[in-house]
């Protein structure tokens, strides 16, 4: 227990100076996140293969070829360009989100406890900390109430640290117990928790979806790496200049690599965490977005969620079960201040209709003191008081979870237990009231029970129709409660959600990791769990191999939001619970919730189209430029058209973000199969190249073409294959009548293809080594393309009809599983299951 003394007068700093002080010190921050446009820039030109190529152009123009390197230099600033805006244009999307996530301290100011941001906190300011909050800065203590913070983020230890006036707390700590107050000391990069976070600098697990696209990426580089240095070889061996065979190589490998993979990644992850804020979720990565649509099993808490957690105090019984104020009075003097939590709130609330006292330092109306505390903690499940109303009389209050408090009673009557198991029938929520000796050595001994008190928080409104959402998305839902298990299995009967099986906290603690693991399927209530409990459930599904999220906003919810792929918490949360999220809520709704999954589908769906296209066409044509430098007596294209042509297909491809997805691929979790998508490039690349080569020989055999005629008409019929293809590639449907594509991106592949047929046409044709092109092979070229795109969606289907789906891995490690692409078999799991 901790006495409790008459609370100092405090003034702290005002406004005016601490704002002078800021002027000198700067915000407390450990790093901004402003988008910096030199950094996005720096990432657009790191690229070893530009480097070389403007490397080239530049030999090329002091050498005497000005003109190509013009064009080479000019196409390159417009690539780049390209993708700088694009990402410039994400990092502020960053920017805005991090500035919707704020946390507040409560500090005094002009005399007054108020509530500032953190980052407004500056040295000298008086900081009062509570249970739950972490450390804005670091503070030397100047009172304490029963004060333990959890420096694990700092030491490693597990256990909490008691502090004492005189003691630091520490910025990044927690407080898990008590208050207390002090006076900072240091802010921002200064604190011991900012020394550490600013040497190591921000670093992140690798998710699934960064995984894959890294895979990805270096498929496509060894690709480029072969192609380019056998296209140098051969144009050697064949006796071109040196220079020549250079810059083709090299355009060959900027047309064969993803230049614009990052651009279109962080295009699709802005615009959805846009679209995720408007609908109530902020995310504090981008990649996270594809993470949430990844989720296969939810964990979530159950008041506020699943119910109005608007909790209210429908009566006090004894033990027996009939009304007695009593109950109230002396719940109240063992009720935290307003504003603490709900059910303390609701004690309050009550008060007023039956003129009972306040509780906390000081006297009551009845005349009580409270003269020592022992606060609500997770292991015990109750809370404390001592009181007096004269010298040497003092009483003990207990109240907390019925089986904790009639556990440290004696002689409990025998209806209280019938009592408490018919309200939770009734799915009331309960606390039990005790009293005792308030001279005894451990005043929680030896109680005597004095009733109940008996609490309502209805079902959600809309829970039913988020959880049934849920299930038809694949989502099974499962609820981790510190609840009765009655209450709990209350409401999932109301929301129509299957109780399953239920599990208590002391069921949990006798199964090994083994059994925890077989029970977990049939299972969808844990109750009075703790907060290490909870930790332990998630890590065992996890192992399971499916993906979990986790949904909590309390302190005891820290530990299982780092477990889960995606910890989610809400914006009224504690900070600590906020802090250890990876999706923060504006409103606790799981409908919100929905939404934010099926937005991380959209996004892994829409990326997978421009991987896709990127193996189904790009990759078909620079190896049929490849081939073509070896037999045909010139170049088939120049660098510099290699490189426009490049740009234009990568224009129309940022359109994909914006790109409508069938409803199928929504429906079901999918995973990243880079051997799939190996196999469509080893099916879909040659298919374009022998369209190509066709379309070479019909050049060539009828059309007699010379090497500008020749290079005009492959530049369109090339451009048009390879944009033109991603509405076959974009569905597993019929493309356009049963799936139709975006607005944004038939009118971006639309201009491209245009801008590709008029380039021939045009007064500056000749800097680009391009010729008119005749209406014969203008039709050509139109009939060349029906064909192709025929043979591409026959040749979909039957491939879609003979991937194989790919078992699931089963791996421990965060965030780290394979998904398919949009070809192969759906994921065969439960349909429209809920629990289990």
């Amino acid at each position: 227990m901790v006495q409790l003394a008459e609370p100092p007068l405090v003034m702290g700093l005002t406004d005016e100076r601490a704002a002078t002080i800021r002027a000198g010190t700067g915000p407390n921050v450990l790093r901004d996140h402003r988008a910096r446009p030199w950094l996005v820039l720096a990432r657009q030109v790191r690229s070893p293969l530009l480097m070389l190529l403007l490397v080239a152009a530049a030999v090329s123009f002091f050498v005497g070829e000005r003109t190509d390197a013009v064009v080479i230099g000019v196409i390159v600033a417009l690539s780049v360009g390209l993708g700088f805006v694009n990402e410039y244009r994400a990092e502020r999307a960053v920017e805005a989100l991090h500035e919707r996530m704020r946390h507040r301290a409560q500090v005094f100011r002009n005399g007054t406890l108020t509530e500032r941001d953190v980052t407004e906190l500056v040295p000298g300011d008086v900081v009062r900390l509570r249970l739950g909050v972490v450390v804005p800065a670091d503070l030397r203590l100047t009172d304490v109430e029963n004060l333990e913070c959890d420096e694990a983020v700092l030491t490693g230890e597990s256990m909490p640290v008691r502090k004492k006036p005189g003691d630091p707390a520490l910025m990044g700590t927690v407080v898990t117990g008590g208050t207390g107050t002090g006076v900072v000391s240091e802010i921002g990069a200064g604190t011991a928790f900012g020394k550490i976070a600013v040497g190591l600098g921000e670093r992140h697990a690798e998710t699934a979806f960064q995984v894959g696209l890294r895979r990805f990426s270096g498929l496509l580089v060894w690709v480029a790496a072969a192609l380019t240095a056998g296209v140098f070889a051969v144009n050697l061996v064949l006796g071109r200049p040196l220079l020549d065979a250079l810059l083709f190589s090299l355009a060959i490998a900027v047309g064969v690599t993803p230049q614009l993979l990052p651009a279109v990644v962080t295009t699709s992850l802005a615009a959805g965490a846009r679209r995720l804020t408007r609908l109530k979720v902020l995310v504090k990565r981008l990649v996270v977005i594809e993470d949430l649509g990844d989720v296969e099993v939810l964990f979530t808490d159950k008041t506020g969620t699943l119910t109005e957690a608007r909790i209210t105090l429908r009566e006090t019984l004894r033990p027996d079960g009939t009304p007695d104020t009593d109950v109230l009075r002396y719940a109240l003097l063992c009720a935290d201040p307003p504003g603490s939590n709900p059910l303390d709130d609701a004690v309050h609330a009550a008060t007023g209709q039956a003129g009972a006292g306040q509780s906390g330092a000081g006297r009551s109306p009845d005349g009580y003191r409270v003269i020592a505390a022992r606060p609500f903690d997770h292991d015990r499940r109750m809370a404390s008081v001592v009181v007096e109303d004269k010298p040497g009389n003092r009483l003990t209050i207990t109240k907390g979870a019925p089986e904790a408090v009639l556990g440290r009673c004696h002689a409990v009557p025998g209806e209280a237990h019938a009592t408490a198991e018919r309200l939770f029938a009734e799915g009331a929520r309960l606390i039990a009231v005790a009293t005792g000796d308030g001279d005894r050595g451990d005043v929680e001994t030896d109680l005597r029970l004095v009733g109940f008190l008996v609490f309502t928080d209805a079902p959600k409104a809309g829970a039913a129709a988020a959880v049934d959402r849920l299930a038809r998305l694949g989502v099974t839902v499962k609820i981790l409660t510190g609840d009765n298990p009655a209450v709990a299995a209350d409401v999932c009967e109301k929301i129509g959600l299957p109780a399953g099986g239920v599990l208590t906290g002391d069921d949990v603690a006798a199964l090994d990791d083994d059994a925890l693991a077989a029970a977990l399927p049939s299972t969808t209530v844990f109750a009075r769990v703790s907060p290490e409990q909870k930790a332990r459930i998630v890590a065992a599904q996890r192992r399971g191999g499916l993906d979990v999220a986790y949904l909590g906003d309390g302190v005891n919810d820290a530990l299982a939001l780092h477990r889960a792929d995606v910890g989610i918490s809400v914006d009224s949360g504690t900070d600590v619970a906020k802090d250890a999220a990876d999706v923060v809520l504006l409103e606790k709704d799981l409908g919100v919730l929905a939404d934010g999954i099926v937005e991380g589908r959209r996004i892994f769906a829409n990326t997978i189209k421009y991987l896709l296209m990127g193996t189904a066409s790009n990759v078909g044509n620079m190896f049929s430029a490849a081939a073509a430098s070896a037999v045909l007596p010139f170049l088939p294209m120049l660098p510099g058209q290699v490189l426009l042509n490049n740009l234009l297909y990568d224009a129309s491809q940022l359109a994909i973000p914006a790109d409508t997805v069938d409803a199928e691929q929504l429906a079901r979790p999918s995973r990243f199969d880079l051997g799939l998508i190996r196999r469509f490039m080893l099916v879909f690349g040659p298919l374009s190249s022998v369209f190509d080569l066709t379309m070479f020989a019909l050049l060539l055999r009828v059309f007699h073409a010379g090497a500008p005629l020749f290079r005009a008409s492959w530049f369109v019929e090339s451009l048009a294959t390879q944009t033109l293809v991603i509405f076959i590639v974009r569905t597993r449907r019929a493309p356009f009548w049963r799936s139709r594509p975006g607005p944004a991106l038939v009118l971006a592949v639309a201009g491209v293809v245009a801008i590709g047929l008029a380039l021939p046409y045009t007064p500056f044709r000749p800097d680009l080594g391009l010729a008119p092109i005749p209406p014969a092979i203008l039709g050509t070229i139109a009939a060349v393309l029906v064909v192709y795109l025929a043979l591409v969606e026959a040749v979909k289907r039957r491939f879609r009809m003979a991937a194989p789906s790919p078992a699931r891995p089963r791996s421990p490690n965060r965030r780290v599983h394979r998904r398919a692409a949009p070809f192969s078999h759906p994921v065969r799991r439960q349909q429209g299951r809920v629990s289990g």
